[in-house]
């Protein structure tokens, strides 16, 4: 890969790959980090990746660097914080909030499966390269993933 190919990757590539992290974690500033990293990987490997494999390297990169940072995050101690609850003035339901809060129910590998397929339109087998899984158990984390959150979206208590 060029110095071309590699910039060329970076302004394709480079929304799409931290709107995935971004949905996973939902902290931007750790997702940007995961971001910056991957580019980072590419422009160190830049000799082994073949250009037209980059969007696929770069995913299936920023992917494994997410887990390792969830998995970073869940060995630290968490303290309690004290959530203020909504009074009267959240009237009208927030959909991209209650969807959120449906994703939150979701398993990583369930909402990292449903963001690739749905939100970035990656097809099976691209998905199941991405994460280290054939095809049919792609399909079948989407299947229950969706089925999670259409019961969790169809509840009237969650909306209101």
């Amino acid at each position: 890969m060029t110095e071309k190919e590699y910039n060329s990757s970076v302004d394709t590539h480079a929304n799409a790959l931290f709107r995935f992290i971004f949905k996973s974690l939902n902290v931007r500033e750790d997702a940007e980090n995961i971001v910056q990293d991957t580019f980072e990987s590419l422009w160190l490997n830049r000799e082994k990746v073949e250009p037209g494999k980059a969007k696929s390297w770069l995913f299936t990169t920023a992917y494994r660097k997410m887990i390792d940072s969830i998995r970073r995050e869940k060995k630290m101690v968490e303290m309690p914080e004290f959530i203020k609850e909504k009074g009267s003035e959240a009237i009208q339901p927030d959909v991209r909030e209650i969807v959120n809060k449906a994703m939150e129910k979701l398993t990583e590998i369930q909402r990292t499966v449903i963001m690739l397929r749905d939100y970035e339109g990656y097809d099976y087998s691209e998905i199941g390269k991405i994460t280290g899984l054939n095809e049919s158990q792609v399909k079948v984390y989407i299947f229950r993933g969706r089925q999670t959150l259409k019961n969790y979206l169809v509840k009237i208590e969650h909306i209101i």
